[in-house]
């Protein structure tokens, strides 16, 4: 199912590092209210990763707990599961001329049994899936990404939010 730390995107794990590492030197800095990296390649606010823990919605708004909560999924070996929430999110956003090719494209991946990185769904939810490939819209994926957002809040986010790196980063901005 699951290729690994080599699926995700090199940038989104150096980023999860550089996240680390910029959250663990705050303790040594006494302004706590942005920090820059790199230009402003990388902003972050101390009070971020307490954010995260209000819900899962706001954890994958930010850019930074979307990279840290995928770098964590990847050691749990399911990074599949954001890998298809956010190829739907995508999907959505598509010009309609191009849905067909990029829904396939889903579909082949994600869905379909034996896909190099197949998504628990139910045979039901499969199905009416596939069914709305025949006819594609930005909706064609609604009900399977429903599903995997469920998914993820239920079961990936509190394993997240209990995680040793979550806890450290909430620590240091509680003491911070």
């Amino acid at each position: 199912m699951c290729r690994g730390l080599e699926s995700l995107p090199t940038t989104c794990l150096e980023r999860a590092k550089e996240l680390k590492a910029l959250f663990g030197s705050l303790l040594q800095k006494s302004d706590h209210s942005i920090l820059s990296k790199k230009n402003d390649k990388l902003r972050l606010n101390l009070d971020e990763p307490l954010k995260w823990k209000e819900s899962f919605e706001k954890l994958l708004s930010s850019q930074n707990g979307l990279c840290l909560f995928r770098a964590f999924l990847v050691s749990e070996f399911s990074e599949e599961n954001i890998a298809f929430y956010l190829a739907c999110e995508d999907y959505r956003a598509t010009k309609p001329s191009k849905l067909a090719a990029k829904a396939k494209h889903i579909y082949d991946q994600f869905i379909v049994c034996d896909a190099p990185r197949e998504v628990n769904l139910d045979h039901v939810t499969k199905a009416i899936t596939k069914e709305n490939l025949e006819n594609a819209s930005q909706s064609s994926f609604s009900l399977a990404q429903a599903k995997i957002y469920a998914l993820m809040e239920k079961d990936c986010y509190p394993r997240f939010l209990k995680s040793s790196t979550y806890l450290e980063l909430s620590r240091k901005a509680k003491s911070g």
